[in-house]
């Protein structure tokens, strides 16, 4: 008999700081682009009579060797942070002996892994010299990556939008003081980007709220909030007008709904991936070419990202003494 180990969000917090995570993720991605790791599609299904989307997303990773799958359910509009708009466990398997070794929470490693991510990939494609954030949200995603992009850039100001002007106000002040930085609400999406260095989509729309015309020279966008084809916070200016850079270019092909928008619509086509940001973390692709490029990087979150989470998760959890652990 082994044992299976239970950990909880609280223990996922405290054994993922997102420094660590950050550092994590750059290392995945950068394996995921060498080809050493196997992933299928993600399945997402609506459950009946519900607006509840049930997911799974299985997956290999060569580095650290493991394997395991996410089950997870999504409430596509929710706002509110002390309510996680993704529901659901990690199990985590040994990659020699095939047994489960931990279920970890899994609204709290994706809403770190995420966030990390997009850390990772601002600061390979970023400016140096981008100072200035708009984060377009203000649920969850929103105060993740907020922390997780002040640990990659030492920002001068952040704005802030959110369809409701009482829990944009409420997010500004309350993450001005968390992080010391001056986040200002504004009143329109446009608003928020006017001079942005960085900008990160992090809501729950399925219709564009980020218009290509309003990017400055030099800007940085993330794409996080859409993850599935049907849905897209961004025009098709924003795609046609960018370097365009995906987690893994299969998932992206079937499931980046900016990206289907644009290729449906004759704009574009599956070549204007330049690339995974993993091949920009090795050297095998060019990310921003000049000062003066617009670059895009799609978020869809792929199992990679939460098999490497999962797995410093558990061997941290281990060293700390953290969660319960129950015989299987």
């Amino acid at each position: 008999m082994t044992e299976l180990l239970i950990l909880d969000a609280e223990a996922v917090r405290r054994a993922l700081p997102m420094r660590d995570c950050i550092d994590a993720m750059e290392s995945a991605m950068r394996i995921v682009s060498r080809g050493g790791a196997l992933m299928p599609l993600r399945v997402i299904m609506h459950v009946p009579g519900s607006e509840l989307l049930f997911g799974s997303m299985p997956g290999c990773l060569a580095e650290p060797a493991s394997c395991g799958a996410k089950l997870l359910t999504v409430r596509p509009h929710s706002s509110n942070v002390a309510s996680p708009s993704h529901v659901g466990v990690f199990v985590l398997f040994d990659a020699s002996t095939g047994r489960p070794t931990a279920v970890i929470d899994a609204s709290e490693l994706t809403a770190i892994r995420t966030a990390a991510v997009t850390a990772v990939a601002t600061r390979a494609l970023a400016r140096p010299e981008a100072r200035d954030l708009a984060i377009l949200g203000t649920g969850e995603q929103a105060q993740r990556h907020l922390e997780a992009l002040a640990s990659v850039r030492p920002l001068r100001t952040v704005r802030v939008w959110g369809r409701s002007n009482e829990r944009t106000a409420a997010f500004a002040a309350r993450e001005s003081e968390r992080h010391n930085i001056r986040v200002v609400p504004a009143g329109s999406a446009r608003e928020a980007v006017a001079r942005a260095d960085v900008i990160c989509t992090t809501t729950s729309s399925t219709e564009p709220i980020l218009s290509g015309a309003w990017l400055d020279a030099g800007a940085h966008v993330n794409l996080v909030g859409a993850s599935v084809a049907s849905a897209r916070e961004a025009d098709d200016d924003v795609v046609t007008g960018s370097r365009f850079f995906v987690d893994f270019r299969p998932s992206a092909l079937a499931q980046a709904g900016e990206l289907r928008h644009a290729i449906e619509a004759g704009l574009t086509n599956e070549q204007h991936i330049l690339g995974e940001i993993g091949e920009v973390l090795n050297g095998t692709v060019v990310g921003r070419s000049v000062a003066a490029d617009i670059t895009v990087y799609k978020s869809l979150g792929i199992a990679a990202q939460d098999l490497a989470a999962a797995h410093r998760v558990y061997h941290r959890a281990i060293q700390l003494g953290l969660g319960k652990s129950v015989p299987f």
